[in-house]
C-alpha cells in the first residue's frame, strides 16, 4: 500500500498529541495515512505495553489511518544505529510516503530527539539504490520521501509551517483521550506522571489555539522542516492578516 503520509513516534501517543489533527485532517481529505511506532512505550509508569497496543489501535482508528505498526524498539534505549535505521528503512520503502512526519529534533524525553534524528536519516538513506532491503523475502527498491517534517513536542520550539487544523482539534482530543492509560483521569489509581496532569491535557488544546493564532486560524499544528521548502504558487500562502 502507497500512502500520502507515513508518521513516526518514539512512542504510542506522540503523533497524536502532535500531529493527530493534520492526520486527520489529511485523511479526511482522501489521502492516505499511516504511523508507525518506534516503540510499545514500556518503561512508561502507568499501563503496561500490552494496553498502550489496545489505546493505540483505538486511537489510530480515531484518526482514521490506514495502517499502524510498532517496530518494538526497546523503550528508552534504542540507538540512532544502522541496524535501527535499516529498519525505519524498510518502512519508508514499504509504504512509499510523499511525506514522512518524525518527533521533534529536540524534546525534553530523549527518545523524542534521537527518534526524530534516525527517523530524518533513514529517510535519506531509504533513497539510496546500494543499500539493500527485504521485506517477506522480497527485495525492496529504494524510495526517499518528498519531505520529512518535524512535529513539535513538549518543549516549544519555533515552527517553519503551521497547519490550520480546524474542527479536527476535537478529533484529535478523541484520540489522546483514547489513552485513559496515560493522561488525565481524576479517577485513576496510577502514579501521577507530568503528562497525567489535567494541566498537560489543557495544554495540548491551548498549544494549538495559539498556533492557529499565529496564523489567524482556530487551531493550528506547527512542523519544523528538515529540508528547505520550495513553493510555485504564492498566492497558495496564507497569514494572519
Amino acid at each position: 500500500m502507497k500512502l500520502d503520509i507515513l508518521a513516526f513516534g518514539a512512542h504510542p501517543d506522540d503523533v497524536e498529541i502532535s500531529a493527530g489533527g493534520t492526520l486527520a485532517l489529511q485523511a479526511s481529505l482522501g489521502y492516505k495515512c499511516g504511523i508507525v511506532d518506534l516503540t510499545r512505550g514500556e518503561l512508561g509508569t502507568r499501563g503496561t505495553p500490552e494496553i498502550r497496543d489496545a489505546e493505540a489501535k483505538r486511537a489510530g482508528e480515531i484518526l482514521n489511518v490506514e495502517v499502524r505498526e510498532n517496530l518494538g524498539f526497546r523503550d528508552g534505549f534504542f540507538t540512532n544505529d544502522e541496524a535501527h535505521q535499516l529498519e525505519v528503512v524498510k518502512m519508508i520503502r514499504k509504504y512509499r510516503p510523499e511525506i514522512v512526519l518524525a518527533n521533534a529534533p529536540t524534546d525534553r524525553h530523549p527518545d523524542h530527539g534521537k527518534g526524530g534524528d534516525l527517523v530524518k536519516i533513514a529517510a535519506f538513506l531509504a533513497g539510496l539504490k546500494k543499500i539493500e532491503t527485504s521485506l517477506d523475502g522480497e527485495s525492496q527498491e529504494a524510495y526517499r520521501p518528498s519531505l520529512v517534517l518535524h512535529y513539535i513536542q513538549f518543549q516549544s520550539l519555533t515552527p517553519d509551517i503551521i497547519m490550520d487544523i480546524g474542527d479536527f482539534v476535537e478529533t484529535k482530543m478523541e484520540a489522546i483521550g483514547a489513552y485513559e492509560s496515560q493522561f488525565y483521569n481524576p479517577n485513576s489509581k496510577e502514579p501521577v506522571t507530568v503528562i497525567s496532569s489535567k494541566n498537560f491535557t489543557d495544554s495540548i488544546r491551548y498549544r494549538s489555539q495559539d498556533m492557529g493564532r499565529l496564523i489567524g486560524a482556530a487551531n493550528g499544528e506547527g512542523f519544523i522542516s528538515a529540508q528547505n521548502i520550495g513553493i510555485k504558487d504564492l498566492m497558495n500562502l496564507t497569514s494572519v492578516r
